[in-house]
Order: structure tokens, then C-alpha cells, then sequence
């Protein structure tokens, strides 16, 4: 099977029937790094914030260089770098990317990943933005971790900055006040899921709080309430939603918070009843897969088993046969019997990944139209050769490094992320 990269400039040049959501996905992305935004993809009408790390222009004989020549430069750097260096691939990735990791895994596997390799002297992180400070601040001092393009950022990652979130923090201990119950659990603890920034890590550092993922979030929210009257969950509220309802806590119990209105734009009382406060994220991934997606897919395909990730809308959530992280999701179709059929609602280079690694099964992604992440979509091999030759001649570029006075407290809420086992871990 093709991958989505070479389907998509298929497709371009008429040679392959499809459609994708932006015909500028088949572009070089170094075409977008002077361009204000995401780039195509699942992101592009979303609004990149003001001061977003962009990415220079990189040489001109990367830029021009074929895929076999790129293949050969590569895999020399690598080698002549050896166990000084380490690559992680996130699931997201384009097959032509996340061929040369060392390790390829979701958020969660990559941030215990970051912690295995402490003698390599580079980390170069074939991912976003938030995963990269991430292995920065759980990696020993002596690491340098790249990032291939710096404008591999993440759209929900933005949609919650530590200034709005701080305001809602100040909001909610007027309301709440900040003494404890009679149990000892504190009016609200702050669970950030593993998707945003070092400094909102920090921030739950700071306050008692804890970094999740779609691996152990149940079990994070476990922790929290053992420890809080209740949780404020940012900044994916489909995630915080569909793992709270599983856990038997009513929705209207559940207030979204708006940034920037009072309150979130609830009421009081509706504040004070609450168990689980979502702030107003989303991943346009995930978002982009539909009821009526799952509708089509039984239809077409008898017997389908449809597999989504928890960060879809609740109603596509309750409509699948089983929901779960990436990994989940992976370990789900390895177990089944051969002659399985599965529609997937997560990201296609996964999704296409999984259909060519498992011929014994059927596998189609939810969405027929070809809409990566395009942030991850950002990382293409001629940034992943530049920066490894970079290295091979010891100049370090787009190097990802976090503050102590931020990577401190955001170490204390990631360390107790690593300590809530996902469920079967």
C-alpha cells in the first residue's frame, strides 16, 4: 500500500482517484515555513498564536534533493553518529519520517522512551513541539534534543496558554476558595493533558496537579479525585469528557469552560456543582470523525469493528465498538483473528500504517478524505537530513530546551504522570 505522502501526490497529478482536504498537502512543506499558520492539513483554519516558534529556510540542496538521495544521507549521518544519537517517531508520523526512528510509540510510550537512551548525546524528536520539551525535561542534562522543523507545533497544544489559564485559576479559587475539605482534597486540582506546553505543565506542577495521556487518563482522574473535589481539564475537552463519562460522572456535571467569559460562561450554581471543568480544546484530527462516518462504514463494510480514539466528539465516541489511545488501538487489531475488519477513527498515517503492516485484516480509516495532522506533517525527510548531518558535523540546530525555573515544577506533575500506570500496562 502507498503511503499517504505518495497517495496524496497521486492524487495531485490525476493518477489516482481521491480527494484530500487541502490539494497543498502534496507541496514541499518548507513552501509554508515563511507562511503564518498551521500549513494544510487538519489545522489550517485553526489560529496559530502570536510568537509561534517558525522555522528558517533550510539548505538548498535538501530542498532539491530526491528521495533516494535524502534515504542515502540520512542513514550515512545515523550511522556515522551511531549510539550517540537516538531517533523517536511518533505514531503520526509519514511513513517516509518515521522509517528511521529508533522508537516509535504515542505520547506517553515516547515519553518513557526519552528516559531509556541516557547515554546518547542527541535526541531528535520526529514529532511536535510539546512532545520535544517533553523528552527535554525528562532527559539528563548532558542531551541536546532536536526538533527537525520548529514549526511542528500542535493546534489544541495552543488552545490553552498558561495567561488564560492562570485567569480561570484565579476565578475558580474566588470561587472555591483554597482550603481543604474535611478529607484533606483541595477545591479543584489541575490535570493537563500530555498535548500543551511545558509551562501548563508546570503549572499543575505547581498546583498540586499531574500530566495525563490517552493511555492513563482514567487513571489520572482516579488520582486527581483521590486527592481533589474536583478536576479542571485542559486543554482536550473531548478527552476529559468521554474519560469522566466512562467513569460514571453525569455531563451536567461537566461545564466547558470558555476562556475569556465569566466564569467560563456558566453560572454559579452550575460551577459549584461541578466535578470535572473542560476547557474549551479540541484535536481537528479527531474532530473531523462523525456519527454518520461509523454509519457508512457498517454499512459498506458487515461486521466492521470501529476502533476511535478518545480525543473524538463523545457522540462518535458512544457510537464506536471500543474507543483507546493510539497504542490501544494498535494493540486491538495485532491481537485480532485474522480476517478482521476495522475502520479507524484517528490519524491516517497510522490508520494506512496499520493496513499495510496487517494484510490479514480489512482496515480503512473513518474519514475518507485524506486530512493529516499537518503539524506532524510539518517533519519531512530533508529537515530529518539536515539536522542529523548538522550534527554529524557537531552543530546542534533546533535545539528544544527548557527553562529550569519551567522544566522543575513541570518534572514533579510529568514524574507523576509516569507513575499512573495506564490500565494492563
Amino acid at each position: 500500500m502507498a503511503s499517504v505522502d505518495n497517495t496524496l501526490r497521486l492524487i495531485r497529478i490525476g493518477e489516482q482517484q481521491g480527494s484530500s482536504c487541502s490539494s497543498a498537502l502534496a507541496d514541499d512543506p518548507w513552501q509554508y515555513d515563511a507562511v503564518t499558520g498551521y500549513g494544510p492539513g487538519a489545522s489550517q483554519r485553526d489560529m496559530l498564536p502570536e510568537g509561534s516558534p517558525a522555522q528558517g529556510v533550510i539548505p538548498r540542496e535538501y530542498r532539491n534533493a530526491t528521495a533516494a538521495e535524502l534515504d542515502l544521507r540520512i542513514r550515512a549521518a545515523k550511522h556515522a553518529l551511531g549510539d550517540r544519537l537516538v531517533i523517536l517517531g511518533h505514531f503520526y508520523q509519514r511513513d517516509e519520517v518515521v522509517k528511521y526512528a529508533d522508537f516509535v510509540g504515542d505520547s506517553f510510550q515516547l515519553a518513557q522512551a526519552a528516559k531509556t537512551r541516557p547515554d546518547a548525546e542527541y535526541i531528535v524528536f520526529c514529532g511536535v513541539h510539546f512532545m520535544a520539551e517533553t523528552a527535554d525535561m525528562l532527559s539528563q542534562s548532558t542531551q541536546s534534543v532536536v526538533l527537525p522543523n520548529l514549526a511542528a507545533g500542535c493546534s489544541m497544544a495552543d488552545m490553552a496558554d498558561l495567561d488564560s489559564v492562570q485567569d480561570c485559576w484565579e476565578e475558580l479559587m474566588d470561587l472555591y476558595g483554597n482550603e481543604p475539605d474535611a478529607d484533606g482534597r483541595a477545591p479543584v486540582i489541575p490535570v493537563t493533558y500530555m498535548n500543551s506546553s511545558a509551562a501548563l505543565k508546570a503549572f499543575c506542577g505547581r498546583n498540586g496537579g499531574i500530566v495525563c495521556t490517552s493511555s492513563n487518563a482514567a487513571q489520572v482522574l482516579e488520582w486527581a479525585f483521590a486527592r481533589g473535589q474536583r478536576v479542571l481539564f485542559f486543554p482536550d475537552q473531548h478527552l476529559g469528557r468521554n474519560t469522566a463519562k466512562a467513569m460514571g460522572i453525569p455531563l451536567e456535571q461537566m461545564p466547558v469552560w470558555q476562556p475569556e467569559q465569566v466564569l467560563g460562561g456558566n453560572t454559579e450554581a452550575a460551577m459549584r456543582e461541578a466535578k470535572v471543568i473542560l476547557w474549551h480544546g479540541y484535536c481537528s484530527v479527531h474532530k473531523r470523525f462523525t456519527v454518520e462516518q461509523i454509519r457508512h462504514a457498517r454499512h459498506r463494510h458487515p461486521g466492521v469493528r470501529v476502533l476511535v480514539h478518545p480525543e473524538c466528539p463523545m457522540e462518535v465516541v458512544d457510537a464506536a465498538d471500543e474507543y483507546g489511545s493510539t497504542d490501544y488501538i494498535k494493540r486491538r487489531i495485532e491481537a485480532a483473528e485474522p480476517g478482521g475488519v476495522f475502520a479507524v477513527g484517528t490519524e491516517i498515517n497510522l490508520v494506512q500504517r496499520l493496513a499495510d503492516q496487517h494484510p490479514e485484516h480489512t482496515i480503512v480509516c473513518l474519514d475518507s478524505i485524506i486530512c493529516p495532522c499537518s503539524t506532524m506533517y510539518r517533519i519531512h525527510p530533508s529537515y530529518l537530513a539536515w539536522v542529523l548531518e548538522s550534527l554529524d558535523r557537531g552543530e546542534i540546530v533546533n535545539q528544544i530546551t527548557v527553562a529550569n525555573d519551567v522544566a522543575e515544577p513541570a518534572r514533579i506533575a510529568l514524574e507523576r504522570m509516569l507513575s499512573v500506570k495506564p490500565k494492563g500496562a
